[in-house]
């Protein structure tokens, strides 16, 4: 059963007096409990088509449903509500805060909210165990190398135990082995906690941890493989 579709997504960006198609059409289904990379050339439109999915960016035609919900038929607060409960994010560069500490960094959202913090506690010492940096919780972000720094980034996209978990690019800044560890945790909450993936990678070997793969091309979808 599909947790998330878009249908006939197109984007078109102007860059001064000329108009570009990024996408041309897409259709897509992802099930509840997939593991789905997107690939594609650079500039394909890869991180473009997940923004919109993830209701980051607006098409500029199409429908985005998650859990048969439009949701750019939304308010912008009732969307930006469903993205707080629903979905988590991880990026190519982390996006930590330099001036908060790694428990800091990933329990901001319930800072931010005025959440007490003995009300999430027990889940930030839990999830800073599954990432394997309880040791480091109160250190800063530069002092912790670059796959720690994005296992940080796992964490906090975890912390609202959202449904969908949107990553782009997630080890195009790490190393070899720091990126295969990032890769084992996803692959990990995909078979053992049954989350939703969402992978934007032009690796093949990262493609390789996910279930299905689609390739972009053109503006559509060229190749879909299920693995």
């Amino acid at each position: 059963m599909s947790i998330l579709k878009g249908i006939n997504i197109k984007k078109k960006i102007n860059i001064g007096d000329n108009s570009y198609d990024i996408l041309k059409g897409i259709n897509l289904g992802i099930n509840e409990g997939e593991f789905l990379s997107i690939m594609g050339q650079s500039g394909a439109g890869k991180s473009t088509l997940l923004y919109i999915l993830s209701g980051l960016d607006k098409p500029s035609e199409g429908s985005v449903l998650f859990e048969n919900d439009y949701i750019f038929n939304m308010k912008d607060k009732r969307l930006s509500k469903l993205r707080r409960e629903n979905f988590g994010f991880i990026f190519q560069f982390y996006n930590l805060i330099e001036g908060l500490n790694v428990e800091d960094n990933i329990s901001i959202i319930f800072e931010y909210e005025g959440v007490p913090k003995k009300k999430y506690k027990e889940k930030l010492e839990f999830l800073l165990n599954k990432v394997g940096l309880y040791e480091k919780r109160k250190c800063y972000p530069y002092q912790l190398s670059g796959g720690q720094q994005q296992r940080v980034a796992i964490a906090r996209a975890l912390i609202t135990d959202p449904k969908i978990i949107f990553a782009d690019e997630p080890t195009g800044s790490l190393d070899s082995n720091s990126g295969n560890n990032v890769l084992e945790i996803l692959k990990s909450l995909n078979v053992n906690d049954k989350k939703t993936i969402v992978m934007v990678t032009h690796d093949k070997h990262a493609a390789s941890f996910s279930n299905r793969i689609i390739e972009i091309k053109d503006g559509k979808i060229d190749i879909s493989n299920k693995l």
